[in-house]
């Protein structure tokens, strides 16, 4: 993929295409894209040899596990837990706790992206269904992401009344996360409808209008140190970084706020909302190079 020279919307780059990016002197180099994939294969690749070959390096799913004998717990489904027991496990709130502490200091819903089994099926969904949209055999259909909060909330309120997880028997997320690690069982179908769902009806519906944990993370985003930057004297307004992104009303509102902000000398703006995942997309595709991470732990040394 060459973004030089290509507008690289969805409908107009392939799959396969946008995991090696060629720069303006032709070298070719693995795309953001590329290392995503690289780290969901990675952690599920390490469940299963814990599963299989008794490597207790990282056990579990992506819903509980332990690294190296370290407690680690997906913060919606404890707070699940607590809400159907009515009790405070210790290894729950440790796992909890450090869960939250990474995200809240690295990158609030980077997991949506970079560890999350579905985000790569959506991906792979979207590209079909952007294609069928362009060809107008359907339609594009939008909804407003804080469903996903109210969601979270109907879900905690279940399990909090039926002493069930009433959540993990939808969770796409944990669903397709044990059959890659554990193989098949019938729930996988649910996967394929929700999948079918946003190839026909709407883009990425899971992860952008129902899902609780993405919700849940969305929330740490405040203190986080890697976050995407975006410099408006380089941008050119091509609106592509939106096509692809995954929640593009981050990027909308990042550049009204500077347009509103009356500070004409400042250049880069960091991105502002709870929803970037940090996928990269927008920067593999941006042409002008307007968009970057910015780490902000550089800033403390």
């Amino acid at each position: 993929m060459n973004k030089y020279t290509t507008r690289c919307t969805v409908a107009k780059t392939g799959f396969f295409d946008t995991l090696v990016i060629e720069n303006e002197q032709g070298k070719k180099r693995l795309s953001i894209r590329s290392w995503r994939i690289f780290s969901i294969v990675l952690v599920h690749l390490l469940f299963i040899l814990s599963y299989y070959a008794d490597i207790q390096i990282l056990e579990g799913s992506i819903s509980g596990s332990r690294m190296l004998g370290f407690h680690l717990t997906d913060a919606f489904m404890s707070f699940e837990v607590f809400a159907a027991t009515h009790e405070f496990a210790i290894n729950l709130i440790i796992g909890t706790c450090t869960i939250l502490f990474f995200y809240a200091l690295v990158g609030g819903r980077a997991f949506c992206s970079w560890i999350c089994p579905y985000s790569l099926l959506g991906e792979i969904g979207e590209k079909i269904h952007e294609n069928l949209a362009a060809k107008k055999i359907i339609s594009r259909r939008n909804f407003d992401p804080r469903w996903r909060y109210v969601f979270a909330v109907l879900f905690l309120t279940m399990s909090f009344a039926s002493s069930q997880l009433v959540f993990e028997i939808f969770s796409v997320v944990g669903i397709f996360s044990r059959f890659i690690i554990y193989g098949y069982f019938h729930a996988i179908w649910f996967v394929v409808f929700v999948l079918f769902v946003e190839i026909f009806f709407s883009r990425r519906a899971w992860c952008r209008y129902f899902c609780p944990i993405g919700a849940t993370y969305s929330l740490l985003t405040r203190t986080n140190a890697i976050k995407v930057s975006w410099n408006k004297e380089l941008c050119d307004h091509c609106l592509v970084c939106i096509d692809t992104c995954l929640m593009p009303h981050v990027l909308e509102i990042t550049k009204k706020n500077a347009k509103l902000s009356g500070d004409e000398d400042k250049k880069e703006f960091r991105l502002v909302g709870g929803d970037c995942t940090l996928c990269g997309r927008c920067i593999d595709v941006c042409h002008h190079d307007a968009l970057k991470f910015d780490n902000g732990f550089k800033r403390l040394i």
